[in-house]
C-alpha cells in the first residue's frame, strides 16, 4: 500500500472512528486548511496570478462546503440561542467567502479564517472536555449538532 493510500485509510479511520465533537473539530481544521491554502495563494502585492485563480476558487469553494456542512448539521429545536447564532454566522462566512471568490479581498478570508480558528480552538476544548465524560452528558454537550 503507498503513502498516499496509507494515509487515505488512516483518515477515513480517524472520521469513522471520530465522536461527535471531534468530527465537528475535523471540519472546522478543513475549512482552516483551505482558507490558509487560498490566503497563500496571494503574492507580497496581495494579489492573485491568473494561474492560481482556479486553485483559488477551489480552496474557498471547499471551505464553503464545509461550513455549508456545519450549518445543515444544527439541531434547532436542540441547540437553542448557540444554533441560531452558529448559523447566522455560517451564513455570514459564506456570504463572505462568496464575495471574496469574486473581488480576491484577501481581508475577508481573513477574517473568516481568524473566527474558524477561534471556534476551532472552542469545539476542540468542548470534544476535548467530554471525550470521557458518561454518554448522557455527552449527548446534553453536544445537543447542538444534529
Amino acid at each position: 500500500m503507498g503513502y498516499q493510500n496509507a494515509y487515505a485509510a488512516y483518515q477515513k479511520t480517524n472520521v469513522n472512528t471520530a465522536s461527535q465533537g471531534r468530527l465537528v473539530v475535523l471540519l472546522y481544521e478543513g475549512a482552516v486548511k483551505h482558507l490558509k491554502s487560498a490566503l497563500s495563494l496571494f503574492d507580497e502585492n496581495d494579489k492573485l496570478k491568473a494561474g492560481d485563480i482556479e486553485q483559488f476558487g477551489i480552496h474557498l469553494q471547499k471551505a464553503q462546503a464545509i461550513i455549508t456542512e456545519l450549518q445543515v448539521s444544527l439541531d434547532m429545536e436542540k441547540g437553542g440561542d448557540i444554533a441560531r447564532n452558529l448559523m447566522s454566522l455560517y451564513v455570514f462566512f459564506n456570504e463572505e467567502l462568496m464575495d471574496a471568490t469574486i473581488s480576491h479581498n484577501k481581508q475577508k478570508i481573513e477574517f473568516v479564517l481568524k473566527m474558524t480558528d477561534e471556534l476551532t480552538e472552542s469545539w476542540r476544548i468542548i470534544a476535548n472536555s467530554t471525550a470521557n465524560a458518561p454518554a448522557a452528558k455527552v449527548a446534553n454537550t453536544l445537543n447542538i449538532v444534529g
